[in-house]
């Protein structure tokens, strides 16, 4: 597993209320939360790369209110005309 530094003032823990262990397990899940919003990568991928199961990176997404699927209104119609 690749470790990477990330150098914050220790006020910010304290400004969003949260250890240091709790910051970097939240950090994880919105940006694969926002990855996975943007189509970047699969639920399956942003679930690993949050470090928790598939069913807790599907109940997060509606924490913070993202659709668990990645197809659009054209998406849909586009499939539907061509079944």
């Amino acid at each position: 597993m690749a470790v990477s530094t990330l150098d914050l003032p220790p006020e910010v823990f304290s400004a969003i209320r949260r250890a240091p262990e709790e910051f970097v397990r939240e950090m994880r899940l919105a940006a694969a939360v926002k990855w996975y919003e943007l189509g970047e990568i699969s639920q399956g991928k942003a679930a690993e790369v949050a470090g928790v199961s598939r069913a807790e990176f599907i109940d997060a997404l509606g924490r913070y209110r993202v659709s668990p699927f990645q197809y659009t209104g054209d998406d849909i119609a586009r499939e539907l005309g061509d079944a």
